[in-house]
């Protein structure tokens, strides 16, 4: 029997995920600081909490999806949080991308009070989110995982569990390091395919389906050669998980070369107050650098 689930966070991600527990036939109480952004998932059968703790007193497993480590220790243990309504035995689930350490010590302020964790960040943009197509990655116990397993089959499709607390955010982190490389590599290919005048759209079938094929040349390629910077993740969220990936690399002393440049090229952009467009628009960073603007005529 499935507990009542309460979601905090419903930007560009959570608004998908909250959308596909609804569909799922899932008991859910929504929460956003915003909280028009609530209105359809009312309008579709959710119930609005006043507040995080609120939210907390009626629900045995509770996600929150929200940008920074600050906002996440704000909605979890903050005044009017989830740590002030929350029972013992409850299941708190963080899939907002924060640093492991900040995991970690989620983790540890939660279980004072009885209340399980897991860090369980997601990849798979907002396409993923509506879609329920993410792949989730799990850190915590295994029977908090099984408890948290039907919740995350509504949301994702690729469900692995990485290992304990702080784990998933530390995978999700991998992860970053190779979503922004290849959009460095795409970004490159589409500038040096533009100024040597090959036709971009027959150079994508060509590339796509082979050994250079991905989920971001399938997906962010056309866009960039379209000038659609609709972000499927902003620059401004990329760079703050570019901030998390160098500052946990530093713990560790592994070198980051490619993904310490691709973090100055978007603090470019940003600088050119471009921080709300999709990640991208990477492109731009390189256009400028060569004169040439990809999918112009000529």
């Amino acid at each position: 029997m499935s507990e009542r689930v309460g979601f905090i966070g419903l930007g560009i991600m959570g608004r998908g995920m909250a959308a596909n527990l609804l569909k799922a036939g899932f008991d859910l109480v929504v929460w956003n600081r915003t909280a028009a952004r609530a209105d359809e998932l009312v309008a579709a059968g959710a119930s609005l909490a006043a507040s995080p703790a609120e939210l907390a007193t009626s629900c045995g497993v509770i996600f929150s999806c929200v940008s920074d480590t600050p906002d996440v220790h704000a909605v979890l243990l903050g005044e009017q949080g989830v740590i002030e309504g929350v029972k013992s035995g409850a299941l708190v689930v963080d899939m907002s991308t924060i640093s492991p350490q900040g995991a970690r010590d989620l983790a540890v302020a939660l279980g004072k009070r009885g209340v399980h964790f897991l860090d369980a960040p997601v990849s798979g943009g907002s396409e993923g989110a509506a879609k329920g197509t993410l792949s989730i990655m799990v850190g915590g116990d295994a029977d908090q995982v099984e408890r948290a397993t039907p919740y995350f089959q509504a949301m994702g499709k690729t469900i692995t569990h990485v290992g304990a607390v702080g784990d998933g955010q530390t995978v999700k982190l991998v992860n970053q390091i190779l979503v922004v490389g290849g959009m460095l590599a795409i970004s490159e290919a589409l500038v040096f395919a533009q100024a040597s005048g090959v036709n971009l759209e027959q150079t994508l079938k060509a590339v796509s389906g082979g050994a250079a094929g991905s989920w971001a040349l399938t997906n962010r390629a056309p866009q960039m050669t379209q000038r659609d910077w609709r972000p499927g993740f902003t620059i401004d969220l990329q760079q703050k998980d570019l901030r998390l990936v160098l500052e946990a690399a530093d713990q560790v002393g592994a070198p980051m070369l490619a993904t310490a440049q691709i973090y100055q090229l978007y603090r470019t952009l940003q600088a050119s107050e471009l921080g709300h467009e999709g990640n991208h628009a990477l492109i731009k960073a390189l256009e400028r650098l060569a004169g040439v603007e990809v999918g112009a005529a000529g």
